[in-house]
């Protein structure tokens, strides 16, 4: 048996030949406290029994589990050997019944990487925490399953706890002679089954909805968090969110929640976002705030709130077959979040940031060499794992927005509700949505999923303008160009495929007082290589022309010479914040394809970033500046690029009001690019007191992002920062801690960060990622050089050794993307030469590589624009 990474082939044979009518699984955590015992994995007992049925009697099949050890295994009654049928992830199961009972008892082992069953220790109390995350496929490590999408069962579980704790799971518990037992779910997939278990802080509310034809519905709600994050915890804004969204589906929906219960788990060490566990939502921490921060935060952890119970119908109650069709979910969630943000919250700008941020990251990953359509070809598990991507999440959420524009609102939920009611507890695949949709809107929608749906990359739409003697336009034209695939190392046909756009075109023009304003609207239709606007001939001459005004597809925007000529004097005078970000985005597009130099980006940044009203857009463009800084501009003009931004940064804090949230986002800018004397000077007063600025508070989480950059610049030591941790002696604490130490500017420091993560595996994943943030530092470039050959002497190693998340953390963390000039090509080199040598290595790692490859190849070809 081929181990740990399921194909989809065998997915399929096992999906043929098996049904699965239930899974009784009890769990002792009891082992979670106390003293270490032995030298081996920290363990708890996993009983499962698993009742199916075999299409094929005498038959062989197996049973997924990856654990130390196996003490016994019953098939029918009849005992097992577990030497002989457990491979350390499988269990061969051979002469099946028409009917099947299968039960395994097994040592599972507790995790430190976020992945099965996560145990966490809190420094600040030396109280236990546990919580599961499966996706795509860890429940195997928890306990005995058929570990596949489609393979839908209802589940039972039982704990046993230590004293003084609650658990909980996706269904209501109640705890009864020492054991928490609960409900039987309804028919899931195994990797949204959970279990969260500990001291925790918890907090009640209660949903109630009475439906126009008088039925009544009341869904318990809860939220927990550490006990030390409990003071922090603004659990009536979660509920409120919760409450909104709740209303949102069932209004859009017509589908009432089905899962009973809805707790939201705020859980430590999280390697994700958020998880769609029906009834146990869980969360990373982080979206609980232990200092100020802007509205953009809130508005996100809005968003992940309503993306996760998106999920409860999209993904939970009807669940993709296999991860081929993973947008089947995740796209719809990615999509569905900002709708009911924007139709439901006081986050009603949310599209904004959807298409100046999440939009960026679409973009960026469908111009890398591992782009792939919507719908994927996903072999295995391990293509699965990467496949939660800018793609499947802000394409397919990008493309979902263009089909509501293309359908229209009401024919688009009104199939989602047919979907839902025909699906229910099922699972589909893409035809399955396709033709509901073709019912409600009376859209050919195979033509449309195969240009949107089944061909990868990002069109280009440019507009081109005729103007008549008068000064009007005479022809508006707008030219689409397919995705070129750049930076590979063999050639490339690229993307050819054109696609139907359905846009909004735009002209603007400045008025007398000098704002910069639409005056003409047309919505189209754009088709191939070239479409006439033929209702804006005779309209007056442009001085900007947006092709996706209102954002309505997804595309690369680019400008006219007249247009860039407008934005590059007038940029901050638009007053549309959409408009204006949509015109950021398409800049910062230009930049990271080598058609405006980084330097240019730089300058527009710091002369109109301060008028951005938007925090979030101000954020953004924040990131992408030091981001064009760091890697795309010229090297002889960084020390002249920081010098700019950090004096623009300082500039617009002491000018932003008191107090406001632009305040605390030029404090944050100012941390993130300081480097010169004076800025680590005023950053190290802030810290001291020595020095203020009027209405800036000075918080916890604020004094550890001033102290990363003192530490990279060797202005803070270990007694600094040894300080700082007993100052604020946490996890979060220890995490900011562990990431400014790696900082530090120093070869011992960089050697001792590098063999942590690398040549160890003794930190937990948050502490792999904060050593990781740390060691990277873009200001360090000959310092971390040496280690460009070790990482490609190490990488097969770590992802063969450890778990796919950490290897997938230090492949990517510690790739060398920041070369000194010096060393540029010879980096570029070394990639080609590793991916020659390995072309026989695991395919998710040499995608890995090739990502990391096209930033770099990217990142030269800009600094080369740069320098003429």
């Amino acid at each position: 048996m081929p181990g740990e990474n399921l194909t989809r082939d065998e997915a399929r044979e096992r999906a043929a030949l098996l049904s699965v009518d239930g899974y009784d699984v009890s769990l002792d955590l009891r082992t979670a406290v106390g003293e270490e015992d032995g030298d081996g994995p920290r363990t708890f007992r996993s009983v499962t029994t698993i009742r199916f049925r075999s299409s094929e009697p005498g038959a062989a099949t197996f049973a997924d589990l990856i654990a130390p050890s196996v003490t016994s295994v019953s098939l029918n009654g009849r005992d097992l050997d577990p030497g002989q049928v457990f491979d350390g992830s499988r269990i061969l199961l051979e002469d099946l019944a028409a009917e099947n009972e299968l039960v395994v008892d097994a040592q599972c082992a507790y995790s430190r990487t976020g992945e099965g069953l996560h145990r966490f220790v809190d420094p600040e109390d030396g109280e236990v925490y546990l919580y599961t995350q499966y996706e795509p496929a860890d429940s195997r490590r928890v306990f005995a399953n058929f570990e596949q999408p489609d393979l839908k069962a209802p589940f039972r579980f039982e704990v046993r706890a230590p004293e003084g704790w609650t658990v909980w799971s996706n269904g209501v518990g109640e705890r009864a002679d020492g054991v928490w037992r609960f409900a039987e779910t309804k028919p899931i997939s195994t990797y949204i089954t959970c279990v969260v278990a500990g001291p925790y802080h918890y907090v009640t509310d209660s949903y109630e909805r009475t439906f126009e034809d008088g039925t009544r519905l009341e869904i318990p709600l809860g939220a927990l968090c550490r006990k030390g994050l409990a003071p922090y915890f603004d659990s009536d804004d979660v509920f409120l969110v919760t409450k909104q969204g709740l209303d949102f589906f069932h209004d859009h929906f017509d589908y009432p929640y089905p899962f009973g219960k809805y707790d939201q788990a705020f859980v430590p060490e999280y390697n994700l976002g958020a998880m769609e566990n029906p009834g146990l939502v869980t969360f990373r921490e982080e979206f609980i705030f232990r200092g100020k921060v802007t509205r953009a935060s809130y508005e996100g952890r809005a968003n992940v709130i309503l993306h996760e119970m998106a999920h409860m119908w999209f993904g939970d109650l009807v669940t993709m077959v296999w991860w081929d069709d993973l947008w089947l979910k995740e796209s719809f969630a990615d999509f569905m979040g900002t709708f009911a943000n924007v139709g439901a919250t006081r986050f009603t700008d949310a599209w904004i940031t959807f298409a100046n941020r999440r939009k960026a990251w679409a973009y960026r990953a469908d111009q890398l060499p591992s782009t792939h359509p919507i719908t994927a070809d996903i072999r295995d598990l391990q293509d699965a794992k990467l496949n939660f991507d800018g793609i499947t999440y802000a394409k397919g959420a990008s493309v979902l927005k263009q089909l509501v524009a293309y359908v229209g609102q009401d024919a688009f939920l009104e199939g989602a509700r047919r979907y839902f009611k025909r699906n229910a507890y099922g699972n589909t695949r893409l035809g399955d949505l396709l033709s509901v949709l073709e019912e409600t809107s009376g859209r050919d929608m195979g033509a449309w999923a195969r240009k949107w749906l089944q061909t990868a990359g990002v069109n280009s739409l440019t507009p081109q303008v005729l103007l008549d003697a008068e000064g009007r336009v005479d022809e508006l034209v707008v030219l689409q160009e397919a995705a070129a695939v750049l930076n590979q190392p063999t050639p490339s046909a690229g993307h050819p495929e054109l696609r139907p756009h359905r846009v909004a075109v735009g002209l603007y023009r400045r008025t007398a007082e000098g704002a910069l304003e639409r005056y003409a609207r047309v919505e189209t239709d754009v088709d191939g290589p070239r479409t006439v606007v033929a209702e804006l001939a005779g309209a007056q001459a442009p001085e900007l022309v947006l092709v996706n005004d209102d954002d309505l597809t997804y595309c690369k925007t680019r400008f006219d010479d007249t247009s860039l000529a407008t934005l590059r004097e007038h940029l901050g005078a638009i007053t549309d914040p959409l408009a204006r970000a949509l015109c950021w985005s398409a800049l910062w597009n230009l930049t990271r394809d080598a058609l405006l130099p980084a330097a240019d980006f730089v300058d527009l940044v710091t002369r109109f970033a301060r008028r951005e009203s938007d925090i979030g857009v101000l954020q953004m463009l924040h990131a992408w500046a030091n981001s064009a800084l760091v890697n795309y501009a010229a090297p002889a003009w960084r020390p002249t690029g920081e010098r700019l931004l950090a004096e623009v940064a300082l500039r617009d804090l002491r000018a932003a009001e008191p107090g406001s949230e632009q305040q605390l986002a030029w404090a944050r800018f100012l941390a993130t690019v300081a480097a010169g004397p004076d800025e680590l000077a005023l950053l190290r007063g802030l810290l001291d007191g020595t020095e203020k600025v009027d209405g800036l508070e000075v918080d916890q989480e604020l004094r550890w992002a001033f102290l990363e950059p003192l530490a990279a610049h060797g202005a803070a030591d270990e007694t600094v920062l040894a300080a700082e941790l007993a100052r604020d002696d946490t996890a979060s604490g220890k995490r900011h801690q562990v990431r400014c130490l790696a900082a530090r500017p120093s070869e011992a420091v960089k050697a001792q960060a590098w063999a942590q993560v690398v040549e160890s595996d003794a930190l937990s994943n948050a502490l792999v990622e904060a050593t990781i943030a740390g060691f990277a530092q873009p200001s360090q470039r000959e310092l971390i050089a040496p280690y460009t050959s070790k990482y490609f002497a190490a990488i097969e190693r770590v992802w063969r050794e450890r778990s796919i998340q950490i290897g997938m953390d230090v492949v990517r963390g510690l790739f060398p993307s920041c070369p000194t000039e010096q060393d540029a090509q010879s980096t570029l080199d070394a990639t080609d030469a590793w991916l020659a040598a390995h072309e026989e290595a695991a395919p998710a790692l040499r995608r890995l590589v090739l990502e990391a490859r096209d930033d770099l190849a990217r990142a030269l070809r800009t600094q080369a624009l740069a320098n003429g």
